[in-house]
């Protein structure tokens, strides 16, 4: 059975908690599993606990740039107690967007890579934060002995997107690409066997998706877009993706 996997999503937001018991329901009638993302220690221990009911989900910890402030030790604690329970590192990465001066920035760096020396240390993948800051990752990245690294909501040029690929980064790309040319132009242009789909819930998407909640049930939607788009069957498409995952997770 090849499982359909959302490989970045929040699923221990608060956002999904009343829902749980009929979203684990879904992912289990349509082959679904999903990469479960935390934000800081207390959606880490929510996200370990959530894969404890559930096989489907694949338990990822770590510090996002937005909490680097936030006690980042007890997240290396917990990542080094629970190192044979989790899949993966992440969200991690690096992110302007909330820091107001170059030491918030520096700060974010010297958690980041704390991120990912635990995660070379443990062999995992990591689920990277890279909004316009891709050139600093990628100065970054080769420091480290990495398996998988996924540079998720991948947004970057045709350039950047060249080095990720030469770099043997994955890229995840998400309901926006059901209705954006420019994601689809990006879709086309990534090595096929680097390419994640996910869905970044409980982010809300326009269009087709009327702004409601993104739901791991998004995903089928997803991967029918990237079918089209590489010009393959939806069950092919699938067999591909199900290949990539597992690379990347490193089973």
């Amino acid at each position: 059975m090849t499982f359909l996997t959302d490989a970045h999503i929040h699923l221990s937001d608060e956002e999904f908690r009343s829902d749980m018991p009929y979203i684990l329901t879904a992912m289990a009638k349509m082959n679904l599993r999903a990469c479960c993302v935390s934000m800081d220690y207390p959606s880490s221990c929510a996200t370990l606990a959530l894969a404890g009911r559930s096989s489907l989900i694949l338990p990822f910890i770590g510090i996002h740039p937005e909490k680097a402030e936030n006690d980042p030790e007890s997240v290396a604690t917990l990542i080094t107690s629970n190192s044979s329970k989790i899949s993966g590192i992440g969200e991690i990465g690096l992110d302007r967007t909330y820091v107001s001066d170059e030491e918030g920035f520096r700060r974010q760096k010297r958690v980041f890579e704390a991120m990912l020396s635990l995660a070379e240390k443990f062999r995992k993948p990591v689920s990277i934060h890279s909004r316009k800051t891709l050139d600093e990752i990628f100065s970054i990245l080769p420091s480290f002995r990495l398996g998988g690294s996924l540079l998720h909501w991948f947004a970057g040029s045709k350039k950047q997107l060249k080095t990720a690929m030469d770099m043997g980064c994955f890229v995840s790309y998400g309901p926006a690409m059901v209705y954006s040319q420019d994601k689809q132009v990006l879709f086309s242009e990534t090595l096929e066997d680097r390419i994640l789909l996910e869905t970044d819930g409980p982010v809300k998407f326009s269009r087709c998706f009327g702004h409601k909640t993104a739901q791991v049930t998004f995903l089928p939607s997803v991967l029918f877009c990237a079918s089209e788009l590489m010009g393959k069957s939806y069950e092919e498409a699938l067999e591909i993706l199900g290949k990539n995952t597992n690379a990347y997770l490193g089973v």
